[in-house]
């Protein structure tokens, strides 16, 4: 099996980033289309545990949408062949200053890269 295949790493990257901007900029059209639209599909969240497309659609229509802003402190993205990815990130909410982090899985479909499973959390880390 190649790992991080250039090509392949390359596209689920640019998945990645653009994720990253439909999430900042709250739009929900787009976040919709990087989930795989299935009742298999799960996300983890700070609070919830959303199970199946129609639980994420539901939360993200009626999530408080006012500290989405954030700077990514580190970012780790491993392809595993061509069809499947993982994608780690942390992150710094740019108003509150609140640190987070969180997890993608990314499979290929014929429609394109989708996340199959995500979770996110704001852990208080000890310094």
């Amino acid at each position: 099996m190649e790992i991080n295949c250039p090509e392949t790493l390359a596209e689920v990257t640019a998945a990645f980033e653009a994720y990253e901007h439909a999430l900042v900029t709250n739009d929900l059209e787009a976040l919709d289309g990087f989930f795989w639209a299935s009742d298999f599909v799960l996300r983890y969240g700070i609070s919830e545990h959303l199970y199946g497309i129609e639980a994420i659609r539901r939360f993200r229509a009626t999530r408080a949408s006012g500290d989405l802003d954030r700077e990514l402190t580190r970012v780790s993205i491993v392809t595993f062949g061509r069809d499947f990815a993982a994608a780690n990130a942390q992150y710094r909410r740019t108003k509150s200053g609140a640190e987070g982090r969180v997890s993608q899985t990314w499979v290929r479909f014929a429609e394109g890269w989708r996340i199959v499973a995500a979770h996110v959390s704001m852990p208080k880390l000890a310094v």
